[in-house]
């Protein structure tokens, strides 16, 4: 750090100060939301806390005028925060962080009706406490202690749901809160926690799911739709992840469609309707003030500084906001292309991945396959070997693409449900011997000897004998995946002459 005078210290403390009480004049949320993004290493706000270490006092700098007095416990300890969190010691960062914002949510609801040009600010505040939190967690857990600050945290954020979930404009913002409530459930392992959350959000008359932002209900689709997964309610997950991806880019219907068949959701999804009944309103997310993220935003105050996490969040869903074009990626990158518009390219594509991640089992569950150049474009590889097994009734491949990608799938929460494709795979089966006996006999098609799928189950390396064939046939029938019956004493299935194999058709295989 190059030399610094006790007189340019002071300056910017006092510029600092300016700034926060400027914005909070002329309800400026955006600059209000920059000016408390810590973790965006903004050169401006580094060269504040480079000007805090060499002025020590800075107490004595907000005491000296009236006009920050209402703010001097946000001051006191944003400041102290800041020093912490450039000096590496995160804890220290958080936690007075944490006594900053708790001062700002005090003054946030002595605004009032007003306060809704401040919830850009509220979701910095939101955003800062959980990235806060997570990087003081790492810190500690890699110094060899208990890592508790996420778990704060998520205390910290139901009380910023509580000063939202309230009737007039500011109500809109509770959803953003309830996504970074999400986010800490999910990585504490949680995740039961969600069901509070959610419940307040589908059952309170006071809110109207299509009021809120698009950024923040394809967010919370995606990690309801996640839950539903684990769940296993497998129609409402698929519900839930397609309008998640669908409306990550709206323009790009084709996605929903390369999933595989005609079961996708139309071009005008209807709303969707969660646990509880919502009802559906305008649907109007425009951002106040800004312009959409594709078409650009007016610039920030200072140079370098990321923008506020209500307008583009790299751990956040993407979003189309207001009325403006959706960004498409659908395009070749040329030789004027910024690297900002490469970066944005990038993360609407990994964020796709991360829904895709969780949507494509739910669609094989429900027997329908994705492109396999979908599969191969948002790199979900491990994907390919799992349908292909589906697609050739081959069970060897289906074990050892799950033995494969096994950690993959355990760490996403889908090796239960991807090994329950094991039925779709002995129908598959079933039905190419079928398949193979009407070519040579039509009239003894429908009869198919158990002994003759033991023996297609040993040229494929599974050992099984005829009992455990005659279980698995009895399961198959028993779940519908086909129609027939079976005749134990010359352990044959006897077939239906008339669609014997029913399609699931976008049917999860237990309904």
């Amino acid at each position: 750090m190059a030399y610094l005078s006790m007189g340019e210290a002071h300056r910017r403390i006092t510029d600092y100060m300016n700034r926060f009480s400027d914005a909070v004049s002329s309800q400026d949320g955006t600059s209000l939301s920059l000016l408390l993004s810590l973790s965006s290493n903004s050169p401006y706000l580094l060269s504040l806390a480079d000007a805090l270490n060499v002025f020590q006092d800075a107490n004595r700098v907000i005491k000296q005028s009236d006009k920050y007095s209402q703010y001097t416990e946000i001051f006191l300890h944003l400041f102290r925060s800041l020093q912490s969190y450039r000096l590496g010691n995160l804890a220290d960062a958080y936690q007075s962080f944490e006594k900053s914002a708790n001062a700002f949510i005090q003054e946030f609801r002595n605004w009032e009706s007003a306060s809704a040009w401040a919830l850009e600010a509220l979701y910095m505040v939101a955003y800062e406490i959980r990235v806060l939190a997570e990087s003081a967690d790492r810190k500690l857990a890699s110094d060899g202690k208990s890592p508790e600050k996420l778990k704060a945290a998520g205390s910290f954020l139901m009380k910023i749901f509580g000063v939202l979930a309230g009737k007039g404009p500011k109500r809109v913002g509770a959803l953003y809160v309830t996504c970074q409530l999400f986010k800490v459930y999910f990585k504490l392992g949680t995740v039961h926690l969600c069901r509070s959350v959610i419940r307040s959000i589908e059952t309170a008359r006071i809110f109207d799911f299509e009021e809120f932002p698009k950024r923040d209900k394809v967010t919370y689709t995606y990690y309801t739709g996640r839950l539903e997964v684990f769940n296993e309610n497998f129609p409402s997950a698929d519900h839930k992840l397609s309008y998640a991806l669908m409306h990550c880019n709206p323009s790009r219907e084709a996605n929903i469609r390369n999933l595989g068949g005609g079961n996708s959701p139309s071009t005008n999804l209807p709303p969707i309707t969660l646990v509880g009944d919502l009802p559906h309103g305008d649907s109007s997310s425009s951002t106040q003030g800004g312009r959409s993220r594709c078409s650009g935003r007016s610039p920030p105050p200072h140079a370098g500084e990321k923008p506020p996490p209500s307008v583009m969040e790299v751990g956040d869903l993407p979003y189309r906001a207001g009325g403006g074009q959706a960004c498409s990626e659908e395009r070749t990158v040329g030789e004027g292309e910024t690297p900002s518009s490469i970066r944005r390219l990038l993360r609407l594509l990994a964020h796709r991945r991360m829904i895709l991640k969780y949507l494509v089992p739910v669609k094989l569950s429900m027997g329908i396959l994705p492109k396999d150049w979908l599969l191969e474009k948002y790199n979900l590889v491990e994907y390919k070997d799992v349908v292909q097994a589906l697609k050739r009734g081959d069970l060897r491949l289906l074990r050892r693409a799950l033995q494969e990608h096994e950690d993959q799938f355990l760490r996403s929460g889908v090796y239960l449900v991807l090994e329950k494709l094991e039925l779709q795979v002995y129908q598959r089966l079933v039905k190419k011997i079928y398949i193979i006996q009407k070519q040579k006999d039509p009239t003894k098609a429908h009869q198919v000897k158990l002994e003759v799928i033991v023996k297609a189950l040993k040229w494929l390396e599974m050992d099984m004998d005829v009992d455990e064939v005659e279980c698995i046939m009895a399961i198959l029938i028993y779940k519908n995946l086909m129609k027939g019956y079976f005749a134990h004493k010359s352990k044959v299935v006897v077939l239906s002459k008339q669609d014997p194999f029913p399609k699931l058709n976008g049917r999860p295989i237990d309904s």
